[in-house]
């Protein structure tokens, strides 16, 4: 069997040279390309055509979740494994929505993150023990009956409230402006009025106060 084709996208070289050499003592994985952030992750996608990338969410320019959109949109055969720092479910759940098929912290050990390329690469989803011990807690937990009850964040508009549970849906911008006919700009101020309004800082935080509502 051929071995399988691996990009790693990450913009930090010691973890970038790190991958690399692990992956070197294996003869079933073969690392053909290196990308230190989101645009050379697409760029060497398609370019490349690995089976799979071993991708990061927090890079230069575009970040992991839209590299991974994009490399799917173009070459839906690729598989990603998201390797991050990151295992809050923000993170977990974007990256899922995203297309990625497995997703895997960078604590974990190099046996686990063998069998978890291994696996993606034969098609399977896999998530590190942690990650799917918090899948399990998400899904397992009761949810609300109405999940977008009418007086849900009464300080909002109807149109704020709409556009609250598409963020909770890990939509971006362009995506709620298509899906709502509105103009990007609109959108922009929308979210920002939503920010103001629920007094949080970014969008990860307007994401966990809508999803604890039941948004989403």
């Amino acid at each position: 069997m051929e071995p399988l084709r691996v990009l790693i996208a990450d913009d930090h070289p010691i973890f970038r040279n790190g991958m690399a050499a692990l992956l070197a003592t294996v003869p079933d994985i073969e690392v053909v390309g290196e990308a230190a952030s989101g645009d050379e992750a697409i760029t060497g996608a398609a370019v490349l055509q690995p089976d799979v990338v071993l991708m990061d969410l927090q890079m230069p320019g575009i970040g992991g979740v839209e590299a991974t959109r994009q490399i799917l949109y173009a070459s839906p055969h690729i598989r990603i494994l998201v390797v991050t720092m990151f295992d809050d479910d923000y993170s977990v759940f974007t990256a899922m929505r995203a297309g990625a098929r497995g997703y895997a912290v960078k604590g974990a050990t190099p046996d686990e993150m063998l069998r978890a390329i291994r696996a993606v690469g034969s098609g399977e989803a896999i998530f590190s023990p942690a990650i799917a011990q918090r899948l399990i807690e998400f899904f397992a937990a009761p949810r609300p009956i109405d999940p977008v009850p009418l007086l849900t964040f009464p300080e909002l508009s109807a149109r704020e409230r709409e556009i609250l549970d598409l963020v909770a849906q890990g939509a971006n911008n362009a995506e709620i402006a298509a899906r709502l006919v509105l103009s990007p700009k609109t959108v922009r101020n929308h979210v920002s009025n939503i920010f103001s309004k629920l007094q949080v800082a970014d969008r990860a935080h307007a994401i966990v106060r809508a999803r604890q509502a039941g948004m989403g």
